[in-house]
């Protein structure tokens, strides 16, 4: 039988509550959830001659609805109470302790966890790759353990569909940095360097580095909700009880379908970059696709699209791993999932930029 604590009548602006039954620690779960469910008025009268027995936990209910009420401009009454009840209602109020203020971080402070955080991660991640590079090596010389069948399947998912926002990506790139050159360029008659500005930019830096950062928002973050997933429901550690290899059955797969799918990816995005780019040239100076496609051929080498294609597996790599890293990462709560995925985006694209901007430095030290 479903026990009665508060019964209550609402008339215009007035509120009357009657409180029954035990207040007390027992019954405090229930009893707080159904203060929560009470309606609000302007005026509120609580009568307390219905309680039955009380302790200090039902006492400090009903100064948290006191109080709340009263900080909301609420006038509140509470009548019929017993001098037991109003004696120990005092008692309370005089000891009550007041709310802790959590204490502010230094920076200092905050500046020592993250370094620490940084370098439980750097090891861990370096502890990933090293029994990466053992199943790497594992699985070259024994193919029949590499699941091809997998791979194919993520090489469909990372690489065939994303092809839509890896295009208008790229078709937008290339439209604005027509539309910015075209503005500069005009001022000192020489329209028809546009084009070498959108060709060699799109296929040596713009196009991989887009591509890659596109599909570590989109692939790397699916690998680490993925693999998350599997943790906490704790298919990885049935998987290792089995005596299966979670590194060949699941980081590898997507390892190698990233390594195929990207460079492709880099050689659609360059070109749809430069059609993009072809576009805003017609529509700004008026420059003729049968121009612009002429002018391409004299100053685009097959060596940038070659330089430019290097970078792809390298990205890839680097998305892929740290995509499977963070979710081997995730704890046991969903929470965890979300903060990793985002790790392994920021992640993912600080590392793409930051090796994009070390190919520069090594593409101009040797004069390519």
């Amino acid at each position: 039988m479903k026990r009665e604590f508060i019964a209550w009548t609402k008339n215009r602006d007035r509120l009357e509550v009657a409180l029954l039954g035990e207040w007390t620690l027992r019954s405090a779960g229930e009893i707080e959830a159904l203060i929560q469910q009470l309606p609000k008025a302007e005026n509120i009268v609580v009568d307390v001659s219905g309680i039955t027995d009380f302790d200090s936990a039902g006492i400090l209910l009903l100064s948290e609805y006191v109080e709340q009420a009263r900080s909301r401009g609420v006038h509140i009454e509470v009548i019929n109470y017993t001098d037991a009840q109003q004696e120990l209602y005092k008692m309370l109020q005089e000891h009550m302790v007041e709310k802790i203020v959590p204490r502010k971080q230094g920076f200092f402070e905050e500046l020592g966890k993250a370094t620490v955080q940084l370098v439980r991660d750097t090891k861990d991640f370096i502890t990933f790759l090293g029994h990466l590079v053992v199943s790497f090596w594992y699985g070259i010389t024994h193919p029949k353990t590499l699941r091809y069948k997998e791979t194919v399947y993520h090489i469909y998912q990372s690489g065939f569909n994303a092809l839509v926002i890896i295009g208008m990506t790229a078709f937008l790139v290339g439209m604005v940095i027509a539309y910015q050159g075209a503005v500069q360029l005009a001022k000192f008659g020489a329209d028809i360097f546009i084009v070498d500005t959108v060709g060699i930019s799109i296929v040596r830096e713009l196009g991989p580095m887009i591509t890659a950062i596109v599909i570590a928002g989109r692939s790397g973050s699916a690998y680490t909700a993925e693999i998350g997933a599997m943790k906490i429901t704790e298919e990885i550690a049935a998987m290792r009880t089995m005596g299966f290899d979670p590194y060949n059955f699941l980081v590898l797969p997507r390892i190698f379908a990233l390594m195929i799918a990207l460079p492709l990816l880099i050689f659609f995005s360059d070109i749809i970059g430069i059609l993009g780019g072809m576009v805003a040239s017609k529509m700004v100076v008026g420059i003729s696709f049968d121009q612009f496609i002429s002018r391409l051929q004299e100053v685009l080498e097959v060596k940038h699209y070659i330089l430019g294609m290097i970078k792809g597996p390298v990205f890839a790599f680097i998305i892929a791993a740290i995509g499977c890293f963070r979710g081997f990462e995730v704890s046991d709560n969903t929470e965890s999932i979300g903060l990793q995925t985002t790790a392994s985006v920021v992640n993912a694209i600080f590392l793409v930029i930051a090796f994009d901007a070390l190919f520069s430095v090594i593409y101009t030290e040797f004069g390519l």
